[in-house]
């Protein structure tokens, strides 16, 4: 797993491996700048959820972006996001 950077300093090297290997795409980015990647949510062990914008977890070698926990307020089940409208 190659770290390009943790947005967030609290999240351990382990959670984010925990994270890919449990989670789920909840997004995908085909054009993004960095390349094509997608956001990851996934659970550590502890149960905490994290999102993780990554290559492809399929891909032989993963290339982490961002990480970060998502905060509640702006994400439905941490899988969508809030439109702002009350949603």
């Amino acid at each position: 797993m190659q770290l390009i950077r943790r947005l967030c300093a609290t999240i351990a090297v382990q959670e984010l491996r925990e994270a890919i290997a449990s989670g789920e795409i909840i997004e995908d980015y085909p054009n993004d700048k960095y390349g094509p990647n997608c956001l990851v949510l996934g659970l550590t062990t502890a149960g905490r959820p994290i999102h993780v914008q990554c290559s492809h977890p399929s891909w032989h070698v993963i290339k982490i972006i961002t990480a970060y926990q998502p905060d509640p307020d702006e994400w439905d089940d941490f899988k969508c996001r809030r439109t702002g409208n009350g949603d």
